[in-house]
């Protein structure tokens, strides 16, 4: 402990400030992009689900269900949310800054535009099952024309940049969560190819599911 008050209080004032600046304006980049989104699962509850696949049970769909979840998520993020036992030299530390920034705003940007892209389309999926609306159309333009899992690939981008950027349990926590998102969108694809057959697979035929290609045809 005395070892980080000391390595702490060796950095540089402009440093230290830098990171408390670009910490709070992550945390209010967060807090917006996660409004917008629990903004369209609220919405999405309102309206009629068409087809749906998987063994994910109804009762996970209700708003106790989500608000249950919600709580419960996000008391363990705040629980979490202790330094980790790490004691970074000064251009270790800056490199961290820089790159967590450089990994966690961009991150963010490709969540939201993903978000609002999809607009009255979003939903949620679990591992258990996924489930489209009754006049669900695919949507392949946007951060869609470049992989087909923009949202999941941000946030891995705000996993590993969180981390970097704010060293704390909360974001080792979310790293481990990760992983599901294949299964989930695993599930989406099924669900996406039996509604949309061919137009599905020229979609898929073209734009990669993760990583986007560095010259498109």
């Amino acid at each position: 402990m005395s070892n980080h008050i000391y390595q702490s209080k060796a950095m540089p004032p402009t440093l230290i400030s830098a990171e408390r600046w670009l910490r709070w304006v992550g945390l209010g980049a967060v807090l917006g992009t996660l409004a917008v989104v629990l903004w369209g699962v609220w919405r999405g509850m309102r309206r009629p689900f068409g087809r749906k696949i998987g063994n994910e049970p109804s009762v996970l769909r209700t708003p106790a269900s989500y608000l249950l979840t919600i709580l419960g998520y996000f008391g363990m993020c705040y629980r979490l949310w202790r330094p980790l036992p790490l004691a970074f030299s000064q251009p270790a530390r800056a490199f961290s800054l820089f790159l967590g920034s450089l990994l966690y705003f961009p991150g963010l940007a490709l969540v939201l535009w993903g978000r609002l892209t999809l607009g009255q389309m979003y939903n949620v999926s679990s591992s258990m099952g996924a489930q489209l609306y009754t006049d669900q159309r695919l949507i392949t333009h946007g951060p869609f024309a470049y992989v087909r899992h923009p949202m999941y690939l941000g946030l891995w981008f705000v996993g590993v940049g969180g981390l970097l950027l704010y060293r704390t349990w909360t974001f080792v926590f979310l790293l481990l969560q990760l992983p599901a998102m294949f299964m989930r969108a695993w599930r989406e694809e099924q669900v996406l190819a039996a509604e949309f057959g061919q137009q599905w697979q020229t979609y898929c035929e073209q734009t990669p599911a993760w990583l986007p290609r560095l010259f498109r045809s």
